[in-house]
């Protein structure tokens, strides 16, 4: 199967579930929020509230397994893995939009995730993310798809690392008021910017050196 037929699938698996995951939030609002969803969060029996965190593992799981099937190569299927998960978490906010007209603006505050503690911010930020994922992971597989394999220094998978730790505690930090009961604390954006920009550095890298690397293979009369 060729890349653009893929990325076709991928798209239509990652709409797919994003309306799956939206409806999932229709029945919790409907039950906890009849009113609208707002900060600070309502109660939540510890059963549903286990139940909800393992749901979000399994929806991890499948995206994983999705990606899996698609690609033998590590580097592929991670890239196949991001691809899935941000056509997934846009197209969740699309079709919330649709069904309940939520969110008002993309500077509503949203729940994100709540493993391995809550991560909170403006629905802007994971929009940010996933974008950039799917435009440099599709980036990515299109050098895979010539053969192209990018290779990876210690700096390089150090600012990869920190990049996504960086943007993880930008969501986390102000969810911790919300274990208290109490809205979220202010957005620590320009935490969140620091992570992305050695976030994108990483995946640049990357590509840079799956295109240096096939550059030299052609110079040397390997390919």
């Amino acid at each position: 199967m060729n890349l653009k037929r893929r990325l076709f699938w991928f798209a239509v698996f990652g709409i797919s579930f994003g309306y799956i995951e939206s409806a999932v939030v229709v029945y919790l609002r409907e039950i906890y929020y009849p009113d609208g969803f707002s900060f600070p969060l309502a109660p939540i029996a510890e059963d549903i509230l286990r139940t909800e965190t393992l749901r979000e593992a399994a929806t991890l799981a499948l995206l994983w397994s999705a990606a899996a099937l698609s690609y033998v190569r590590l580097q592929s299927r991670i890239a196949a893995f991001f691809i899935l998960f941000g056509i997934w978490d846009i197209f969740y906010y699309v079709f919330l939009k649709l069904l309940l007209d939520w969110p008002a603006s993309m500077q509503t505050w949203d729940i994100l995730f709540l493993i391995p503690l809550p991560w909170v911010g403006p629905v802007w930020a994971p929009v940010a993310v996933s974008l950039g994922l799917i435009i440099l992971s599709t980036a990515l597989l299109i050098e895979n798809e010539k053969g192209r394999y990018a290779t990876y220094s210690p700096v390089s998978l150090l600012c990869g690392a920190a990049g996504a730790g960086l943007i993880i505690a930008s969501f986390i930090l102000p969810a911790l008021p919300v274990l208290k009961a109490q809205a979220p604390g202010t957005f620590p954006i320009l935490l969140f910017l620091s992570g992305y920009i050695l976030g994108v550095f990483a995946y640049l890298y990357a590509l840079k050196s799956a295109r240096s690397s096939a550059h030299s293979l052609h110079k040397n009369g390997v390919a």
